[in-house]
C-alpha cells in the first residue's frame, strides 16, 4: 500500500461522495473505484458500505481512518522537517572547543546569535582536546572546533580567528615576580619550572625571547588545570590574558610580559566544503564576523 492509497480513502470518507472525493484529488471517479477496491483487497476488509444512494465507513473503516489521517500527518511533518533541513532551517551541529576557547565569550556570542536567527536548529558543544578536533572535522564528528593557534590543519579545513588575545604570566603569589607590577622580562623566568597549557606557542615564544628553553614539567590539560598546579606552588604558566578576568584561583596572580605581546587568536575551523546547510549557516555567520578583543588587562 502507497501514500496515495491512504489519500484516495480518506478523500472518500470525508467526502463520503465518489464523484466528489475524485473532483478534490484530481482524478476520475472510476478511478478512485478501483483505487479503493484495491486497499479493500489488501486489507481483507471492507471500508465502506456502498448503495447506489450513499457512501458509508464500516466499523472497520472508522478505525482505518484514525490511523491513514495519523499517518498522513506524520509524512507531512517528515516532509516539512526535511524541506526545512534542505534550506538549513533545522537541524544540529555539533561544536568542538579547547577549554582557553570559551573565555573571551566569542563562542558564546555565535551561538546566541545563531538561536536567535534559526530557533529550529540544536547547538550541542563540547569540550575536547585540541590536537583532536581538526581530525574529528576532518572526518564529519565535530562541525566547527575552536582552538588557539598555531596550529596544523589538514588541507580541507579552513579557519577564521574569532578572538584576538595575548599571553601573560601566571605565578604563584608566594613568587618573588609576584610582588612587582613592573612588566616581566623572559630572560628572568630561564629558572622557573613551567606548567604548560595545550597550547605551548606562548612558553616556547617566552624561551625563546629570554634564551633559554624552558622546564616544563606538567601537561595537565584545560587552563584550569593549569592554574590549579600554579597554585599549588608547582610552577608558573604563560597564558592567555582573557583568563585573568575569567577565572579567580586561590594564590595565582597575573603579571604582564615586557616587551611586544604575544599574540593568541582563538579561531574556528570548519571544513571547506561543507555539505550540510544548518552548518553552512553558521559558518557563514562566523566569516562575516570581526575577531573580538577582550582587552584584559593582567592584575594580582
Amino acid at each position: 500500500m502507497e501514500l496515495r492509497h491512504l489519500r484516495y480513502f480518506v478523500a472518500l470518507a470525508e467526502h463520503l461522495h465518489f464523484a466528489r472525493a475524485a473532483e478534490s484529488l484530481g482524478i476520475a471517479p472510476p478511478t478512485l473505484t478501483v483505487q479503493i477496491q484495491d486497499i479493500e483487497q489488501i486489507l481483507g476488509v471492507r471500508l465502506f458500505a456502498r448503495t447506489k444512494r450513499s457512501v458509508a465507513l464500516t466499523a472497520a473503516g472508522e478505525l482505518f481512518l484514525a490511523e491513514a489521517k495519523a499517518v498522513l500527518e506524520r509524512f507531512a511533518r517528515a516532509e516539512s522537517v526535511g524541506r526545512r533541513a534542505g534550506r538549513g532551517e533545522v537541524g544540529r551541529i555539533e561544536l568542538g572547543y579547547v577549554g582557553s576557547a570559551i573565555y573571551g565569550g566569542a563562542i558564546q556570542d555565535q551561538a546566541s546569535r545563531f538561536r536567535q536567527a534559526w530557533p529550529g536548529i540544536d547547538i550541542r558543544a563540547r569540550e575536547l582536546p585540541m590536537a583532536s578536533l581538526p581530525d574529528l572535522i576532518d572526518h564529519g564528528q565535530i562541525d566547527i572546533g575552536f582552538v588557539r593557534t598555531p596550529m596544523p590543519l589538514p588541507r580541507a579545513l579552513r579557519a577564521h580567528a574569532v578572538l584576538k588575545d595575548q599571553f601573560c604570566v601566571a605565578l604563584p603569589a608566594d613568587h618573588p615576580a609576584s610582588m612587582s607590577d613592573v612588566p616581566l622580562h623572559a630572560a628572568d623566568l630561564a629558572r622557573d619550572r613551567f606548567i604548560a597549557p595545550e597550547q605551548q606557542a606562548g612558553t616556547h615564544e617566552v624561551g625563546r625571547r629570554g634564551r633559554f628553553v624552558p622546564n616544563i614539567i606538567a601537561v595537565p590539560g584545560s587552563l584550569v588545570a593549569v592554574l590549579v598546579q600554579v597554585s599549588l606552588g608547582a610552577g608558573i604558566a604563560v597564558v592567555p590574558s582573557v583568563v585573568t578576568a575569567a577565572l579567580h584561583i586561590p594564590n595565582v596572580v597575573f603579571r604582564p610580559l615586557a616587551g611586544p605581546q604575544i599574540q593568541s587568536e582563538v579561531v574556528a575551523i570548519f571544513r571547506a566544503n561543507e555539505p550540510a546547510p544548518a552548518v553552512k549557516k553558521l559558518i557563514q555567520q562566523i566569516m562575516h564576523s570581526p575577531a573580538a578583543m577582550p582587552g584584559a588587562a593582567p592584575g594580582g
